[in-house]
């Protein structure tokens, strides 16, 4: 799949001009932990996430020390005090933006979100923001995603699970028997570590027309 298959469209945004105390209520009505910001022309400026609202000044002085002790050069102490003070969007909100486009695979978008350890990402067509897809999209993705497309049959459930071990997991399997019997897969012999055991059972849990997996496995 990709970002055009579970992007959500109806995008909630934010002006760059709206005080924060604004786009922080229009979060939380939508209950969303992020908005993108879009400036009067459309375009996609920045994004203003719950991760920058935590750092303000209404939480306290403890809070601002904790921010003063991370930079060491006056401008960076400087930023600081614009964000966790300024009530314009446009002074706290994230400007160095990760953004994708519609055909971006699902799994480059869940490692962009793990690398750059962020909820949400604007799907863009050219400079026009047509979506944004959360983590949330990517978990709804995951439970309507159809399963496999193993022929039936034994035989078949036995290759897949085979050619999984080896090219998924990388599981050689040369000391490894398997047998499938009405859906029934048994694994006997010996792998080199419980990493290896465990990846085996979840191979053959995720193959269409496994019934049960039996577990004879020793580890070496």
């Amino acid at each position: 799949m990709n970002a055009k298959d579970v992007m959500t469209l109806d995008v909630v945004t934010v002006s760059p001009d709206h005080s924060v105390r604004h786009a922080a209520r229009i979060m939380l009505d939508h209950r969303i932990s992020g908005v993108p910001v879009v400036d009067d022309d459309g375009r996609v400026v920045g994004i203003l996430t719950e991760g920058d609202l935590m750092r303000r000044s209404e939480f306290g002085f403890k809070a601002l020390a904790s921010i003063n002790r991370q930079f060491d050069s006056s401008e960076d102490n400087a930023g600081a005090y614009v964000k966790s003070h300024s009530w314009k969007v446009a002074d706290v909100m994230t400007s160095d933006l990760v953004v994708i486009d519609e055909e971006t695979p699902v799994s480059r978008i869940a490692a962009l979100m793990e690398e750059h350890r962020i909820k949400r990402v604007p799907v863009m067509n050219g400079e026009l923001l047509v979506g944004v897809v959360s983590r949330a999209d990517l978990l709804n993705a995951l439970v309507t995603a159809k399963l496999d497309d193993t022929a039936p049959g034994d035989d078949a459930i036995r290759r897949s699970i085979l050619t999984r071990l080896r090219e998924d997991a990388g599981v050689k399997g040369d000391e490894l028997t398997l047998t499938v019997a009405d859906g029934l897969v048994h694994f006997s012999g010996v792998v080199s570590s419980q990493s290896e055991r465990d990846a085996a059972r979840v191979v053959a849990e995720g193959v269409k027309g496994v019934k049960g997996v039996f577990d004879h496995l020793s580890v070496a």
